[in-house]
């Protein structure tokens, strides 16, 4: 397949780009800094900018998937904000393109805990990711409203961390998974299987999907 990748560079983007590659479909990395993404067979890097929908329309044409893990950094202010207009641009740019398939990698704190109670809203909710985790939340109630794309946003879980790539992992709904007691977790290699294989099967449309560590 011919797969835009939007946020290449990143913790979440640069997992995709190896999975993506290790299968040899065409992968086209969209970045702010091309020199960030080491050159590869069936890889093209281009500089582009999230925030630009026209810029968004003309890199991502002609492609099979546009896959958006794109982020404004943790360390931004207005994290918020700006993830919420590089989601409005990305969305805008791969629908003027003509590209049906998006995939968006979003956060683990929409996913419910217990009925009508999601994971930002607990108390304990870590207040370093929360202006990050509202973006995500409201670019998901954004994507809800979308009926022209054929979309799907993709939750990690609570736990997500560097770590072996096993090929294995359980898919949830729009509750968080648990391990036990406790909040489940997965490595950012396997949670790269993950998307890429809905990437590839399509068994999700219009709708949210988790994943976690195979049990």
């Amino acid at each position: 397949m011919n797969i835009a990748l939007i946020g290449a560079s990143g913790f979440v983007g640069q997992a995709l780009l190896q999975e993506l590659l290790a299968r040899d479909h065409h992968v086209t990395a969209l970045v702010s800094r091309p020199e960030r993404v080491a050159a590869a067979a069936n890889l093209t890097v281009k500089a582009s900018n999230a925030y630009d929908a026209d810029a968004i329309a003309r890199d991502v044409a002609g492609h099979d998937v546009v896959i958006s893990a794109f982020n404004p950094g943790w360390d931004k202010a207005d994290i918020r904000t700006l993830f919420l207009q590089g989601h409005a641009a990305i969305v805008a740019g791969t629908k003027a393109a003509g590209v049906a398939r998006f995939i968006e990698v979003g956060g683990a704190g929409s996913l419910y805990v217990a009925p009508g109670l999601q994971l930002i809203d607990t108390p304990h909710f870590p207040a370093e990711y929360k202006e990050g985790a509202e973006g995500a939340r409201q670019a998901l109630n954004q994507l809800q409203d979308e009926s022209v794309l054929d979309w799907v946003f993709v939750s990690p879980p609570a736990l997500l961390a560097p770590g072996e790539r096993s090929g294995q992992y359980q898919l949830g709904a729009n509750e968080l998974l648990m391990d036990g007691d406790a909040p489940a977790g997965i490595s950012v290699a396997d949670l790269a299987v993950a998307i890429v294989d809905e990437a590839e099967q399509a068994r999700h449309h219009r709708q949210r999907f988790t994943v976690a560590a195979a049990k």
